[in-house]
């Protein structure tokens, strides 16, 4: 996460833009409905996309990596003309398949996008498990820096609808088992994988990677504020990711911090996994935000390998 700027609307205005989005169905056929979990004050806009628009999948290239095979693909996101870029890594065979989504952090800019994670879902391949890795709304070059207070609560209304339309792509996913699905995000991705999985319950398996408790401390970083500072905090209060981590339970979450992060405090670490309700674990790393260490990594490999009971 680095530092960035923007400014603010009115929450009446934002609120009407947000509860104009189609309401939410059954992604796949023989599949079950995405539950949508209540949590005080969640905004009626994340429980709602366009789960019958088609997916429309376009592959543009194909490549093998260490066993497993690559898919560089676009899909529909939350309109016909909003494309998603995504990466499908699949294993041979006809499966079943356990499936992860995988959600990028906002950091460096080599990997401030779905490459991410592309080796971590090379490895799990080999264990039996179809990824989808999505470029989010971050992955745009100089995004921080073009966005605007005004419009952030609705995008990030508009990213949690995107991720659920990312979970329809895995679920469709030839022999994808659809009670075997794992989530996997970094900072920004972590966090709003958090508000998703409290209104869409199909994974059963997280890790969640230096999330901060609130939205708010990351989108005022820089210099430029809001017009009306009061305003747009009790806004974007209502995202806070805190409010939605208790929503994952039954699944399985497993927390990531750095013991050197800038970005996300000892104390808002604890706060973060104080907020989860059981099961949970978490560890904390000798390094900075990037997590960038070989031990984290095996670790969420072990981990999925385990909850999502895949081969050995």
């Amino acid at each position: 996460m680095h530092a960035m700027t923007w400014s603010t609307r009115s929450l009446a205005a934002a609120l009407a833009l947000l509860l104009l989005s189609p309401d939410a169905t059954a992604a796949k056929k023989g599949a079950a409905k995405p539950a949508a979990t209540v949590v005080h004050a969640t905004p009626a806009a994340l429980t709602r996309y366009p789960s019958e628009l088609p997916l429309d999948l376009r592959e543009e290239r194909v490549e093998q990596r260490k066993g497993a095979t690559v898919h560089d693909v676009t899909f529909a996101g939350l309109s016909s003309k909003d494309r998603i870029r995504a990466y499908v890594v699949r294993p041979p065979g006809r499966g079943p398949f356990a499936g992860v989504l995988y959600v990028h952090w906002l950091g460096e800019p080599e990997t401030t996008n779905r490459t991410q994670f592309l080796d971590d879902a090379v490895a799990l391949a080999t264990q039996g498990a179809v990824s989808v890795l999505v470029d989010a709304m971050w992955s745009a070059p100089g995004w921080y820096a073009t966005r605007t207070h005004e419009t952030d609560y609705e995008r990030s209304v508009q990213q949690v609808q995107r991720l659920r339309r990312a979970l329809d792509l895995l679920v469709a996913q030839p022999g994808v088992d659809p009670k075997r699905l794992g989530y996997v995000g970094h900072d920004f991705g972590a966090m709003y994988g958090a508000l998703m999985g409290a209104v869409d319950q199909r994974p059963r398996a997280y890790v969640l990677m230096t999330a901060n408790p609130r939205f708010s401390t990351w989108y005022l970083l820089g210099r430029r504020q809001p017009k009306d500072r009061e305003a747009y905090l009790r806004q974007m209060e209502v995202l806070d990711v805190t409010r939605y981590l208790p929503a994952l339970s039954p699944a399985q979450v497993f927390f990531q911090f750095a013991s050197k992060d800038r970005y996300v405090t000892a104390k808002e670490a604890q706060e973060v996994y104080a907020a989860a309700k059981e099961p949970k674990l978490m560890r904390t790393y000798p390094t900075d935000h990037g997590l960038d260490v070989q031990r984290g990594a095996q670790d969420r490999f072990q981990w999925l390998v385990r909850h999502l009971k895949l081969r050995r």
